[in-house]
């Protein structure tokens, strides 16, 4: 039986003792988030929306009073192009 054999084996496992380990002042961090420059001004547009009234009064005026006046005239030909310009926007 070798000696020195049994020292260089007991060395081994002396090397694999756990170590303590140190907590880092570096992680100490808090976690930040930041917005971006585009989502704030998402943010104010969609603020600008919400405060505009749904329904224009001014036009809804106008168009009341062409209405009773009879001065309201679409023609068929009008109506054609709006309806097949939408369903065309809407499938491309």
């Amino acid at each position: 039986m070798r000696i020195d054999a049994l020292n260089q084996v007991s060395q081994l496992y002396q090397a694999n003792k756990p170590k303590k380990i140190s907590k880092s002042k570096e992680n100490d961090s808090a976690d930040k988030f930041e917005i971006s420059q585009s989502a704030k001004d998402y943010q104010v547009a969609k603020a600008a929306v919400k405060e505009s009234p749904d329904i224009r009064e001014d036009k809804v005026a106008k168009l009341k009073e062409a209405v009773a006046s009879g001065s309201y005239n679409v023609s068929a030909a009008e109506i054609a192009d709006k309806m097949v310009s939408r369903y065309f926007d809407s499938i491309f």
